[in-house]
């Protein structure tokens, strides 16, 4: 069987994406089932198959454990695991009905990067329940506005690349919004290729803090040599995504069946046939650049006028 696990940190939109992927696939006509892993996440605005919340939840242990949201996550996991055979009971039905599973994670890193429990049962989810699942990881688009919190997001987006061990597809999310957060400063098609993260260092190195003392020259060093890690790994891109826009779920989807493995199953996603413009995998162009700069125009091409009215009207009621 095939699915998304849906990554990221909190508030990158997971569960807005699962909500918006699970009506599109439905419209394609496809079986969809969501699975909510994350038992802090008692807000769930899709229709949920399966909700682990029912097993542990986060509110639970920190009141039965005294621990704190950290900590209660790590026992939620570990719980988890010792419990699989409850998530197996849940997802035999759905798995002999040839659902496709959207897996709802939790978004604190430290899960995938420091803690074992759900890296092992995802290995369960996949080895030995042989669910064909691709990693999707949504990182916020309005991280763009500042360099240095998106060369962090790249480390992020790379070392979960690394952890997970799954199919990937790395993810800017919410990209409507980003004019919203100031101009970033290279076009849209840099950060989707991600690939020379020097060239934002001159606007990074340049910045001052906040008692007016330059970039020390160690950081400048150490700032070069990490956007120098993620280059010389030529692993990372990412695909914009407006969740309310078909051609934007359209194309991600494209990549992430291409991933699990799905569009070479042949298999409809309506009843009345085969849609070879939504599955067909021989083609290179998805037409993603043309999307991109859809996206930069739509959305990025007035930050400068917003920018400079935003400075305006604070200034104005400096005074």
């Amino acid at each position: 069987m095939f699915g998304q696990l849906v990554v990221g940190p909190p508030g990158s939109g997971k569960t807005t994406y699962c909500n918006g992927m699970q009506q599109f696939l439905g419209l394609l006509g496809r079986k969809v089932a969501v699975v909510n892993l994350d038992p802090a996440n008692d807000r769930l605005p899709y229709e949920c198959a399966v909700d682990v919340r029912g097993l542990v939840s986060l509110e639970d242990v920190q009141d039965s454990e005294g621990l704190g949201p950290n900590g209660g996550l790590f026992f939620c996991m570990e719980y988890i695991e010792s419990n699989l055979d409850w998530l197996q009971e849940r997802l035999a039905p759905l798995l002999a009905e040839g659902r496709y599973l959207l897996i709802d994670c939790p978004g604190q890193v430290e899960l995938f990067t420091l803690h074992g429990a759900l890296p092992r049962v995802l290995k369960v989810l996949t080895d030995s329940w042989h669910l064909r699942l691709a990693a999707v990881h949504l990182v916020d688009a309005h991280l763009a506005a500042d360099p240095g919190k998106f060369l962090a997001a790249a480390l992020l987006s790379l070392s979960v690349m690394m952890h997970l061990e799954l199919p990937h597809i790395n993810v800017l999310s919410k990209v409507d919004l980003v004019a919203q957060y100031g101009r970033p400063e290279m076009g849209l098609e840099f950060y989707l290729q991600a690939d020379d993260l020097a060239a934002q260092l001159p606007g990074l190195m340049d910045r001052r803090g906040p008692d007016g003392a330059a970039f020390p020259p160690r950081y400048r060093r150490l700032t070069a040599a990490l956007c120098e890690v993620v280059d010389d790994y030529g692993m990372l891109q990412f695909l914009p995504l407006h969740i309310e826009d078909k051609h934007s779920v359209r194309a991600l989807l494209r990549h992430v069946d291409k991933a699990n493995g799905y569009a070479f199953t042949g298999r409809p996603d309506t009843e009345g046939g085969f849609p070879s413009d939504l599955t067909a995998v021989g083609t290179a162009d998805y037409g993603e650049r043309d999307l991109a700069a859809e996206f930069e125009e739509r959305y990025m091409g007035d930050v400068t006028d917003r920018h400079e009215q935003r400075a305006a009207g604070e200034q104005l009621l400096a005074k």
